[in-house]
């Protein structure tokens, strides 16, 4: 019996030995399987599947209520223009009415005609300015260099 407890104490200060020693008392053991650690990483595994799933399913019914309202946006801006068309038309009319008894009525139509194809004149001029600009903004200063040489070359 002495033997039982001499080996009992030899085996718990081994273990503290090794404690202390930083070495693992179960070194060649196998560790214990925790079979909860497999349901809660499977449970994640599904979880993550479930939230893709819904996630692909809210930006496709995302994705289907903007094309609507882009749509009806488009719409609302195409009925738009057609109205303001219409606007300058009748602006346009108007000043020609106007205009009627001071000039005869075909210097009237001549000087609203005049007037309106001088506005779009400088539109034009002013888009084409800006579009100068832009590429301008774009261009690339080893490219013009690249035209300037091949140009010298011929």
């Amino acid at each position: 019996m002495l033997d039982q407890d001499n080996t009992a104490s030899d085996a718990a200060s081994g273990t503290e030995a090794a404690a202390r020693a930083g070495v693992d008392a179960h070194e060649g053991a196998s560790p214990p399987f925790d079979e909860s650690l497999v349901e809660e990483v499977s449970a994640l595994i599904d979880n993550a599947k479930t939230y893709a799933e819904a996630e692909v399913a809210f930006q496709k019914t995302r994705a289907a209520l903007t094309g609507a309202n882009v749509g009806a946006a488009l719409g609302f801006v195409i009925v738009a223009l057609i109205l303001l068309h219409i606007a300058i038309i009748a602006l346009a009319v108007g000043f020609v009415i106007a205009l009627a008894p001071l000039v005869t009525i075909w210097g009237a139509i001549a000087i609203v005609v005049g007037v309106l194809l001088a506005g779009t004149g400088g539109l034009i001029w002013a888009a084409v300015n800006r579009g100068k600009q832009i590429a301008e903004m774009f261009a690339s200063k080893d490219n013009d260099k690249v035209a300037e040489d091949a140009e010298e070359a011929q």
